[in-house]
C-alpha cells in the first residue's frame, strides 16, 4: 500500500498481529488506541523505501570521520604522525595526551611528510569550502587560526632544549627569527603624551560603576540599552576630562557633539590601557575589569547597531609598526640581542656592569641610526628596543623566580630518596591539609613539573594574553552571567587561550618526561569563567615566588649578624636547615591539592597547583620560620618587591 505523506490523513494499516494503525491524527494520538498510532516517516523507515533515514530532534548525528589530513582526535589541527598500533593520524598534543599511560604509552609514532600532510589539508579545506558554497575571498582571515597552528607545529618540530628558556638568542649567537616571532605579541611602550590620556583614562574608569549597573540581575532598562547608556556615560566624562586637561583637544570634541564622529580617539584611548596593561600586569588592578568587560559588551551586535561606533583596535606591537615601515630586519640584526639585553648585578663587579650598559647604548644607538627610515625617526626605532627590553624585564620578574625554584629544588633535594625525614618531601592525604598521596619521588617530579609548567606560561604570557582579548572580544563567543560560588561572574569559552595553553602543556610534559596527576585545564567554567580570570590568575605566580626567594637569598648575609646567627642556629640548627625547612614545607604543603572548599574544585589539576600554593601563603604566619621572613623584609605577598 502506498503511504502519502504529504496529505493530513494516512489510511489504517494492518500490523503483522493483525491489530492497526490509527491515522497520524491529534484524536488517535490523544485517545485510547495510541499506542497503535506511528509516524509516517518510521514506517517509511522499517519498510525500506524511504530514501533519506529519520532524524528525532533526540537523534544523534552520525559520527563523521575526521577530514583527511587532520587529527582524528580533536579534527581541527593538521595531522603531524601516525600511530603505528592504533594505525590513526594525529597532531602532536592530542598524541602525546592519549599515549600518557598504559599500554598504548609503548605504541610508536612516525612523522606524516610534510607535502602529503600540506597537500591533504589543502583537499580537505578544499573540499570544506566546495561543500558549503564558499567563496575564497569571504573567509574571515582575522578568525583564523592559522598562527596556533604554526606555533603547535614548530614547537613540536623543535627539541626540548630550544622549546626551554634556552631558546632566547644569546650574545654572540644568530638571532634567527626569534625576535621577529615574539614581538608579534610585545605591546608598543606608550610615550609621554600617552600616558597623560592614560591616567585620564584610568581616572574615569575610578569613578564608573560599569559592572554594577550591567552585571545584575533584575533592572528596569534591557542590557541592551543599559550597555550603551553606561558606555556613552564613560566617553562623555573622558570628553570632559580630555577638556579639562588639554582645552584644544576637547574643544575638537564637543565641535560635533556625537560619539560617531570621534570613535577613533575613543578607540585610541581603550587601545592605551589595554596596551599598558599587558606590560605592567600589576597596574590598573581595580580598573582593567570594567574596561575588557566594556569592550566585551560594546562588540555585541545589538550594542554596535545602537552605539553606532565601535571601541576596539588592535593592540600596536612593535611588529606592527616595524612591519609597517618596512624595518623588520632591525629583529634580525645580531645588535638586537646586546641592545635589548638585561643586565644582571649579581655577583659582578661595578666595573663589568658598567661595560655591559656602555655595550647596550652604543648598540641602541647603532641600530636607530641604521634603520631610521621615511616615517619611522630615531626615536621610534628607540620606543621599540625599549619596549623588547620591557618584555626582558617582565620575564626577569616573573619567569626568572619559576627558574630559581627549580634549582633551589635540585640543589637541596634529592629526585628519587629523601637522606632524612626533613630532607623528605613525602605528603599524605588528610594530614596538615592535604589532598594528595605523593610519595618523596613523586611529590619531587609533582613539584619540578609544576614549576616548569609555571615558567612555560610566564614565559609566552604576552602571547597568552593576546589570544585571551581575542576570546573576551570575539563576537561569535557569548558569555553566560552565572553564580559560580564566588558571586556572579561572566562565563564564556576561551578556544583560542584553551589551545594554546594545550600547547604549552604539552611542551612542559615533554621536557619533564613523566607527567603526575591531573592535565586537566579549566577554562570557561565555575572554576576559572573566563580568559581575563585565568590571565590574572597566572600573572600572579611571581607575587607568590619572588618574595620566597628574596627571603631564601637574603638568609645568608642576615646570619652575619651574630644575634641573628645564634637565633637561626638555636632554632634551626644552621644556615641550610633553616633554608632546606622553609623549602621543604612550601614542596610539600603548596603543592599538597589543598586549598578549595571541596575534593572537586582542588587537587592535581593544572589549575590547581595554583590554588594549593596560594592557600600555602595565606598559612604562612602560622610557620615557626615565619620570624625569618619578617628579619628579611617581607611586608606580604602583595607587596611591592
Amino acid at each position: 500500500m502506498a503511504i502519502n505523506t504529504s496529505s493530513a490523513s494516512i489510511e489504517p494499516t494492518l500490523r503483522p498481529d493483525g491489530s492497526t494503525s490509527g491515522n497520524f491524527t491529534l484524536e488517535n494520538i490523544l485517545g485510547t488506541n495510541h499506542e497503535a498510532v506511528e509516524h509516517p516517516r518510521l514506517k517509511e523507515k522499517d519498510s525500506g523505501d524511504a530514501t533519506e533515514p529519520g532524524h528525532g530532534w533526540d537523534e544523534e548525528s552520525a559520527v563523521r570521520p575526521a577530514a583527511d589530513g587532520f587529527c582524528m582526535e580533536c579534527e581541527d589541527q593538521p595531522a603531524q604522525v601516525v600511530c603505528d598500533t592504533c594505525a590513526d593520524n594525529y597532531c602532536e598534543v592530542c598524541f602525546a595526551a592519549q599515549h600518557r599511560k598504559g599500554s598504548r604509552k609503548k605504541h610508536i609514532a612516525k612523522p606524516i611528510p610534510s607535502s602529503a600532510k600540506s597537500r591533504s589539508v589543502q583537499n580537505g579545506v578544499a573540499e570544506d569550502v566546495k561543500k558549503n558554497g564558499e567563496q575564497e575571498n569571504d573567509v574571515d582571515m582575522d578568525d583564523s587560526d592559522e598562527e596556533l597552528d604554526r606555533i603547535s607545529i614548530e614547537a613540536s618540530k623543535a627539541p626540548v632544549s630550544t622549546q626551554l628558556l634556552g631558546a632566547q638568542p644569546t650574545i654572540g649567537s644568530k638571532v634567527g627569527e626569534w625576535f621577529v616571532d615574539r614581538s608579534k605579541y610585545i605591546p608598543l611602550r606608550l610615550t609621554y603624551g600617552e600616558r597623560k590620556y592614560l591616567r585620564l583614562l584610568d581616572a574615569a574608569l575610578q569613578v564608573s560603576e560599569y559592572t554594577d549597573k550591567i552585571d545584575t540581575l533584575g533592572f528596569g532598562l534591557s542590557k541592551p540599552k543599559r550597555i550603551v547608556h553606561q558606555i556613552r556615560e564613560l566617553c562623555a566624562i573622558l570628553s570632559g576630562l580630555v577638556l579639562a586637561a588639554d582645552y584644544k583637544q576637547g574643544q575638537e570634541l564637543f565641535t560635533d557633539r556625537d560619539f560617531q564622529s570621534n570613535a577613533d580617539f575613543y578607540q585610541t584611548i581603550f587601545e592605551l590601557g589595554r596596551r599598558h596593561k599587558i606590560m605592567n600586569p600589576d597596574k590598573m588592578r581595580t580598573t582593567y575589569g570594567k574596561l575588557i568587560y566594556l569592550l566585551q559588551d560594546s562588540q555585541s551586535p545589538d550594542v554596535r547597531d545602537m552605539l553606532s561606533f565601535s571601541c576596539v583596535k588592535p593592540i600596536v606591537s612593535v611588529y606592527t609598526v616595524l612591519e609597517e615601515k618596512d624595518a623588520l630586519d632591525m629583529l634580525r640584526d645580531d645588535l638586537i640581542i646586546v641592545a635589548t639585553q638585561e643586565i644582571y648585578s649579581e655577583g659582578r663587579s661595578k666595573r663589568e656592569v658598567q661595560r655591559d650598559i656602555k655595550n647596550k647604548e652604543r648598540a641602541i644607538e647603532t641600530l636607530a641610526s641604521k634603520y631610521q627610515r621615511s616615517g619611522l625617526n630615531q626615536d621610534q626605532v628607540r620606543q621599540c628596543i625599549y619596549s623588547i627590553g620591557d618584555n626582558h624585564a617582565f620575564l626577569r620578574t616573573n619567569r626568572d623566580p619559576c627558574e630559581k625554584m627549580i634549582t633551589y629544588l635540585k640543589q637541596y633535594f634529592h629526585p628519587t630518596q629523601a637522606k632524612d625525614n626533613k630532607s623528605s618531601l613525602a605528603i599524605r592525604s588528610g594530614k596538615q591539609g592535604a589532598r594528595l598521596s605523593h610519595d618523596h619521588a613523586k611529590q619531587y617530579a609533582y613539584v619540578l613539573q609544576s614549576l616548569t609548567l609555571w615558567r612555560e606560561i610566564l614565559h609566552d604570557m604576552f602571547r597568552l594574553w593576546s589570544l585571551a582579548e581575542q576570546d573576551l572580544l570575539a563576537e561569535n563567543v557569548p558569555y553566560r552571567l552565572r553564580d559560580t560560588g564566588q558571586g556572579l561572574n561572566r562565563v564564556q569559552a576561551a578556544p583560542k587561550t584553551f589551545r594554546m595553553m594545550h600547547t604549552i602543556l604539552h611542551r612542559a610534559q615533554q621536557s619533564v618526561g613523566t607527567w603526575i596527576g591531573s592535565s586537566a585545564i579549566h577554562m570557561g567554567d565555575h572554576n576559572v569563567p573566563n580568559a581575563l580570570m585565568f590571565i590574572d590568575k597566572y600573572s600572579q605566580i611571581y607575587r607568590i615566588l619572588l618574595p620566597i626567594c628574596n627571603t631564601l637569598s637574603q638568609i645568608p648575609s642576615l646570619a652575619e649578624k651574630p644575634a641573628l646567627r645564634s637565633y637561626i642556629e638555636d632554632d634551626f640548627g644552621s644556615i641550610d636547615n633553616c633554608m632546606r625547612e622553609i623549602l621543604c614545607d612550601f614542596f610539600q604543603h603548596g603543592f599538597d591539592g589543598s586549598g578549595a572548599d571541596n575534593f572537586f574544585d582542588a587537587g592535581s589539576c593544572i589549575d590547581g597547583r595554583l590554588t594549593s600554593a596560594w592557600n600555602w601563603c595565606a598559612q604562612l604566619e602560622k610557620k615557626r620560620y615565619f620570624p625569618v621572613f619578617l628579619l628579611t623584609g617581607f611586608v606580604g605577598f602583595d607587596g611591592d618587591w
